[in-house]
């Protein structure tokens, strides 16, 4: 394996069921044009002891996670506001695992980040105009409680 710089435009995502489901779930896998919120932040506990006036002893506290974007041109598949509209619905339940692959100029998976029970929290169509000519882009905000790095 080599330690080259990973081109950041050689990506891959697809969903899987997060109750252990069987297979992938075809929710448009692969076709996003951006992916960012990959980040983990760990909100440190400081303890102050007596006696000790220089600095203060620092302990791992919780870790939260941004939110995910993933934009793609819009196109006739309606998969993503089908799941916003489900969990929005009610069914909060229905939860997905993601899999991120960036990939090597050969397209092989280089390294694989996982968002554990990903629920989609925003849906944002892309913006109308008459005088436009650029492509439409739609999101999904994803909240998911874990970032992984999959070996």
């Amino acid at each position: 394996m080599s330690d080259f710089p990973l081109h950041v435009f050689r990506f891959h995502v697809r969903f899987r069921r997060a109750s252990g489901g069987d297979g992938p779930v075809e929710v448009c896998a692969g076709a996003f044009a951006e992916c960012t919120g990959l980040e983990a932040t760990m909100e440190p506990k400081v303890i102050k002891a007596g006696g000790v006036n220089y600095g203060a002893y620092q302990r791992p506290g919780p870790v939260s996670f941004a939110t995910v974007i993933l934009k793609r041109g819009m196109t006739a598949n309606r998969d993503l506001f089908k799941w916003f509209q489900l969990v929005n619905g009610g069914a909060y339940a229905y939860r997905l695992s993601a899999e991120i692959d960036m990939q090597n100029g050969e397209g092989t998976p280089v390294v694989t980040w996982g968002l554990e029970r990903c629920m989609p929290v925003k849906f944002k169509a892309a913006d109308l105009n008459a005088k436009g000519t650029e492509v439409g882009i739609e999101e999904l905000h994803l909240a998911h409680e874990g970032l992984r790095l999959i070996a």
